[in-house]
């Protein structure tokens, strides 16, 4: 089982700065994958931003550029800079455990962003 928990979403002026967190239940580096992902109203969610252990970073073509994800023993960040009204969504971290006995995938609950003037 793992818990996560986002935070620091809120409303900020177009051109402006985020940095959301994920805190972890288990150790970051225990998990096999993580990441953020975005729902929009009347949109599907989309991955945002990916880790995975040992692998490439992945960013969306969207968000290249101005998000940086990054991650410490208990904590995963995204930092979004010049951040636009399309970048406003729900943002929700993911994490993929894969113990011996199989792999399951858990979610946050969401953190708000919204970017308005």
């Amino acid at each position: 089982q793992v818990q996560l928990v986002e935070s620091g979403g809120g409303l900020v002026q177009p051109g402006g700065s985020l940095r959301l967190s994920c805190a972890a239940s288990r150790s970051i580096f225990s998990l096999n994958a993580m990441g953020w992902y975005r729902q929009a109203p009347g949109k599907q969610r989309e991955l945002v931003a990916g880790l995975t252990g040992g692998g490439p970073t992945y960013y969306a073509d969207s968000v290249k550029g101005r998000f940086t994800i990054s991650k410490d023993n208990t904590t995963m960040y995204l930092q979004m800079n010049s951040l636009t009204p399309e970048d406003t969504a729900l943002y929700y971290c993911n994490a993929r455990y894969c113990p011996p006995y199989g792999c399951s995938n858990y979610w946050g609950q969401g953190t708000q962003v919204t970017v308005s003037s």
